[in-house]
C-alpha cells in the first residue's frame, strides 16, 4: 500500500505560490482544496500545483439550499467542475443533516452516476450537518449502500456524540472499512478539533484517533491499496482564539505539518 499526504487550503493567508512552496517543501504530495470557476483563476491554481509538482484532492463544501432540486443542480455543477482538472479524488459534505434519508440518497446515487462516468473517485465526508453527521446514521447507510466509500474525518463525531464513540464500536468500525480518505483533525467531546494535540492534556484523546487511524491504514495494507490523508487542523473559529484580540492560541501551519510528520513516522 501508499500512503500519501496532502494539505489543506483551508486557512491559507499567503500568496498561493508561496503556499505551495511551503507545501513541498515540508513534504507534502498535494493540496485539498475548492476550485474557483473563472477559467483564467482556475488554470493558474492548476498550473501553480503543477510547477511544484502538487497532487489535487477536489473539495466540495458549498451546501446551502434547502430545496433539494436546487441542491442537486448545484452539487453537479460542484463535482463537475472540480472533475474538469482530474484530482485524485473529490472528497464531498454531501447533503444535509436535516434531509431525508431518501434525500441525501439521491445526492450519493447522483454522485455515483458522475464518478462511474468520468472515471474519478468520489467520496463522502462524515461531517456534522451533512447527511453522514453521526455514526449511526452513517452505518445506515453504509448498509444499505455497500459500495458508498468515504472520508473519515471522525473529530465532527466525537463532537456530535459528546464522547470518544466508546458506545457505538459497530458504527466506527463499519465506517474504518469503507474509509479511502481521511482528515486526521482531533475532535473531543466538547468540540471538532483539540487547540493543539501536541499538549499533554490530549495525550489521550489523540491516541484514541491514531487507534482509529490505525486500523484505517491496516484495512489497506491488507488490501494493497492507496490511502490519502489531509492533516485538516482548520484556523479560527476551528482553532480556539483568545478573546478580543482573537488570536489563535496555536499555529494552524505548525500543527498541519507536526500531524504529517507524525503519522508518517508511524505508517513508515
Amino acid at each position: 500500500m501508499t500512503i500519501k499526504f496532502y494539505a489543506p487550503e483551508w486557512g491559507n493567508t499567503l500568496p498561493f505560490p508561496t503556499f505551495c512552496r511551503n507545501v513541498k517543501t515540508a513534504g507534502y504530495d498535494g493540496v485539498e482544496m475548492a476550485l474557483p470557476f473563472d477559467a483564467t483563476e482556475k488554470q493558474t491554481v492548476l498550473g501553480t500545483l503543477a510547477q511544484y509538482e502538487l497532487e489535487l484532492i477536489g473539495q466540495y463544501w458549498q451546501s446551502v439550499e434547502t430545496d433539494l432540486d436546487a441542491h442537486c443542480r448545484n452539487y453537479e455543477t460542484y463535482l463537475r467542475h472540480l472533475i474538469e482538472a482530474r484530482p485524485v479524488l473529490v472528497n464531498c459534505q454531501t447533503g444535509k443533516d436535516f434531509f431525508s434519508p431518501e434525500q441525501n440518497r439521491q445526492l450519493f446515487d447522483l454522485a455515483a452516476r458522475i464518478s462511474a462516468e468520468t472515471g474519478v473517485k468520489i467520496i463522502h465526508e462524515t461531517h456534522r450537518g451533512k447527511a453522514l453527521f453521526a455514526a449511526p446514521v452513517c452505518q445506515r447507510f453504509l448498509t444499505d449502500l455497500p459500495d458508498l466509500r468515504i472520508t473519515l474525518d471522525i473529530s465532527h463525531w466525537c463532537n456530535v456524540h459528546e464522547s470518544l464513540l466508546e458506545d457505538q464500536p459497530e458504527a466506527v468500525s463499519l465506517a474504518i472499512a469503507h474509509t479511502d480518505h481521511i482528515h486526521s483533525r482531533v475532535g473531543h467531546p466538547e468540540g471538532p478539533q483539540v487547540n493543539d494535540p501536541r499538549a499533554p492534556e490530549w495525550q489521550s484523546t489523540l491516541e484514541a484517533h491514531l487507534n482509529w487511524w490505525d486500523r484505517v491504514v491496516e484495512h489497506h495494507r491488507k488490501a494493497g491499496t492507496q490511502l490519502t490523508i489531509t492533516t485538516e487542523f482548520g484556523p479560527a473559529p476551528y482553532m480556539p482564539a483568545l478573546p478580543y484580540s482573537q488570536e489563535p492560541v496555536a499555529g494552524q501551519w505548525d500543527i498541519n505539518v507536526f500531524m504529517m510528520q507524525l503519522l508518517k513516522a508511524r505508517y513508515a
